[in-house]
């Protein structure tokens, strides 16, 4: 046996082997105790090797899904191996063959899978300035190469694309960018040479040629589809009909969208890494997990086809106004038919995978009709792609029972009346009471004996019993099977043909319904195309519906799209933030035009001067979402791109600080944005010293405006930058309104025009809790400063003032007392017990809050 596992793992060395054995999945060597320490599992030992004992980890087969949800969200595969002999006929240890490999990237399986996010398998190659990366969600079926011109552009869109698992070649140059990526896989070279790769696609697709998806030319691509292809083939060990077709994804047709605009926008994800105060929490009112995967793939791939986002607005507008709520509620009853296709094509679907699909075929007429109340192009387009499979409705509603068991492999999944062999096996299977009846009487006749029983045990079978007393009216033809005390039992041909019958019976029934079931599969093979265009349409139609619904929920309003340079808007609110308010939000304009390219924005910290930027990006993003938008008035122009420099943070495990991320980001901001771009820059130069920064932000927003012509908000504290207005056409300053009440301040949150008057610094930081001695010392250095001579220097000795007004004497750093910095210096650390250290260490903690 162990030769035998040996033998097989040698095949798979470098993932987890679940070797099968009889009620259990048993690991041994490293990876037993590797599933042990990942599972929190019990590692034992079986037999010796080399006089030492071999370690052994294992689960149960019928709770495997469960561990196997665990690996794979770690970043792990699976091979599973199954016994595939006959253990009556086989000599030595039964035959055995890995069946499947799961991989987090190729994975089914529903209990595998987080339902309302895409599982995407990808891989890349080629090299600095020129990229291809192929994606398939095998649960869907869709397939996609893209080409990266850039560092920068495959940073983005393996962001954008977030991948289950990245495969790459050996030798991959640019390993560096993504070597701290979850689940990477190197691949041998040759599957990802491009004119391989065209080979097997074309044979997958049936096509002697690619020129007709539209990828002619794109040999990066092509061969990181070729790669994706084989590492799906040998995993999955299995035909692959639901994938029929590879599609360009052209990223002119889309809004581009930065890794660090995605980060700092929310879109998806915040920046604590959950989901929770997103754009897309917010926005999603989806009846169905797959509507809910789409919405995202809106989310991060907005499209600039103004022609099919009014025509989203017009299905918006149609559903809010003859009610959107029944449509909604059919939705829900159909659920997420579109990964069913996918087990059904990999022939890997549940019994209840088919129960669901009866379910939704019963919905579809009634869905049909709700929308022809509609007269709207977009939603008739859509009922046509979900249409009606009559025959296929009738076979299930007759071949599965109402509530099937989970799995096959038990029986009682195909529904009484379907097949009549089935029924009659079943019947002899469960006894046959009928037939033991009517036998039971006729005998009674033939004998004279009215006390003669037909009957049944697990050791001896059926038997006709006799008493002792009659015995001698037993039938030449009777056979004495067993004698008990008072009484004879006997078979006869007859009885003994019935028991053969009810014997096998249940093991023949069985073998039938797996037949029978796989039956099913063969009739769903031919309209798997149909299926998966259905599939899209219901989640199409269930995103326009939560945009509706969202509209009603939000006061969202319809945005006007242009093909005018300008992004104008009145009362804009931000979508997120203001859910998250206990207050009401305060609403602004922007202005955005050829006469008006840039906003310097000023004021406090926590004045909203981010919020108001992000906003406007997610106002923007809204309306080319084809959704409604938090603003009244809106007139957005084409964008081709949104950049966002917002936010301070460092990237220690590249070597690079928070300034050289900023420096980073902005330089891609500068080399790529054009005139329509939008860009959110907040706090420039900020990461240097004080000139420094405030010549870099000079010329960076002087860039902006004079070269590029972009539409820009740049927010500063840099008070010099508000004169651009003076020297530079198109460039406005606003600033956010604050109130200061003695030593408080009071934040308006309001967008007005001109720059502040203060940045309100100490004010906030008071806010913040920094102790009074320090603000106060902080105050008189800030007055030194601004009544220093020009050209004098700049003393950073804290000095004698004046006393207050309230004739108090202000506080200095010279005269605070220090009572931490005094029990420190007391303190002799060689001479302190343990104890007294940790007494010590609590009061210096108390001192230092004090």
């Amino acid at each position: 046996m162990m030769r035998q596992y040996l033998a097989i793992k040698a095949q798979h060395p470098n993932i987890l082997l679940f070797y099968r054995m009889g009620d259990f999945y048993e690991l041994f060597y490293d990876d037993a105790k590797k599933a042990a320490h990942l599972l929190d599992i019990s590692l034992t030992a079986r037999g010796k090797s080399g006089g030492e004992p071999i370690p052994m980890a294992g689960v149960p087969y019928h709770a495997v899904e469960a561990y196997l949800a665990r690996l794979v969200k770690m970043g792990e595969s699976v091979a599973i191996c199954e016994q595939v002999g006959d253990p009556a006929t086989s000599k030595g240890p039964v035959e055995r063959q890995v069946q499947r490999i799961v991989t987090p990237g190729t994975v089914t399986d529903e209990a595998l899978l987080e339902e309302r996010r895409d599982n995407l398998l990808a891989a890349v190659c080629g090299h600095a300035m020129h990229y291809g990366i192929a994606t398939l969600d095998i649960s869907s079926g869709r397939f996609l190469v893209i080409e990266c011109d850039s560092d920068e552009q495959l940073l983005a869109e393996l962001q954008r694309l977030n991948p289950a698992e990245l495969l790459y070649p050996e030798g991959f140059e640019s390993l560096p960018l993504i070597e701290r990526r979850k689940g990477l896989r190197r691949r041998p070279e040759w599957e990802f040479d491009a004119q391989t790769a065209s080979e097997q696609l074309n044979q997958q697709f049936g096509t002697q040629s690619l020129d007709g998806f539209g990828v002619k030319g794109l040999d990066k691509g092509i061969g990181a589809a070729g790669c994706v292809l084989q590492y799906v083939k040998d995993t999955q060990r299995t035909a692959l009909p639901h994938i029929r077709s590879i599609h360009r994804e052209q990223q002119e047709a889309r809004i581009q969208l930065d890794a660090a605009t995605r980060r700092n926008l929310e879109l998806t994800q915040n920046l604590a890494g959950g989901q929770e105060n997103t754009l897309f929490s917010v926005l999603d009112a989806t009846a169905t997990p797959m509507g809910s995967r789409l919405l995202q793939r809106y989310l991060h791939a907005p499209i600039t086809d103004h022609y099919e986002l009014t025509h989203r607005q017009k299905a918006i507008a149609s559903l809010i106004e003859n009610g959107n709520e029944e449509v909604a509620d059919t939705l829900k009853r159909i659920g997420d038919i579109e990964r069913i296709m996918a087990r059904l094509a990999l022939r890997s679907a549940r019994p209840r995978d088919f129960s669901r699909l009866r379910n939704a075929f019963n919905e579809f007429p009634d869905l049909l009709a709700q929308l022809e109340t509609f007269s709207n192009p977009l939603l008739s387009s859509l009922g046509k792609a979900i249409g009606t499979y009559p025959e296929l409705q009738e076979l299930l509603n007759k071949a599965i029972v109402d509530n099937p068991p989970v799995v096959i492999r038990d029986g009682g999944v195909i529904a009484e009346g379907f097949n009549e062999e089935l029924d009659e096996l079943r019947k002899l299977s469960q006894g046959a009471t009928d037939y033991l009846d009517a036998l039971e009487q006729r005998e009674r006749e033939r004998t004279g004996v009215s006390t003669l029983k037909v009957g049944y045990n697990r050791v001896h079978g059926f038997f006709i019993e006799l008493s002792r007393a009659n015995s001698g009216a037993a039938p030449a033809e009777y056979i004495r099977r067993q004698t008990l005390k008072n009484t004879e039992r006997y078979i006869t041909p007859e009885l003994k043909e019935h028991e053969d019958k009810v014997l096998t019976s249940q093991g023949r029934a069985l073998a039938l319904e797996k037949q029978l079931y796989e039956y099913l599969f063969d009739n769903f093979q031919p309209h798997l195309t149909a299926l998966i265009n259905t599939a899209e349409a219901l989640a199409k139609l269930d995103v326009i519906q939560s945009f509706a619904e969202r509209a009603i929920a939000l006061d969202l309003h319809c945005p006007t799209l242009t093909d005018e340079r300008e992004i104008t808007y009145e009362a804009g609110r931000h979508p997120v933030v203001e859910q998250v308010m206990e207050d009401p939000f305060i609403a602004n304009p922007v202005k955005l035009n050829d006469e008006q390219r840039m906003l310097i924005i000023t004021g406090p910290n926590m004045g909203g001067k981010s919020t108001y930027m992000r906003q406007t990006a997610l106002i923007v993003l809204m309306a080319y979402l084809g959704c409604y938008v938090p603003a009244t008035n809106a007139r957005i122009g084409r964008v081709d791109r949104i950049f966002t420099r917002i936010g301070a943070s460092d990237d220690l495990a590249s070597g690079r600080s928070t300034f050289m991320v900023e420096m980073t980001e902005t330089a891609n901001i500068l080399h790529n944005a054009t005139e329509h771009s939008l860009v959110l820059m907040d706090e420039i130069g900020r990461g240097t010293s004080t000139y420094d920064g405030l010549s870099l932000a000079w010329s960076c927003a002087s860039f902006l405006a004079r070269e590029i012509n972009a539409y820009t908000l740049f927010a500063t504290h840099y008070f010099e930058l508000t004169q651009m207005a003076e020297s530079e056409q198109g460039v406005v300053n606003v600033h956010l309104d604050a109130i200061e009440h003695e030593d408080t301040i009071r934040f308006m949150h309001t967008v007005e025009t001109g720059a502040a008057s203060k940045s309100y610094g100490l004010q906030v930081a008071q806010l913040a809790g920094v102790p009074r001695p320090v603000i106060n010392a902080a105050r008189a250095k800030l007055h030194e400063l601004e009544n220093r001579e020009p050209g004098e220097a700049v003393s950073m000795q804290v000095q004698e003032t004046p006393k207050s007004s309230k004739g108090q004497s202000e506080m200095h750093f010279s005269d605070m007392p220090d009572p931490l910095r005094d029990a420190l210096n007391q303190l002799s650390p060689d001479e302190l017990s343990p104890r007294e250290a940790l007494d010590l260490l609590y009061t210096l903690k108390r001192l230092s809050q004090a």
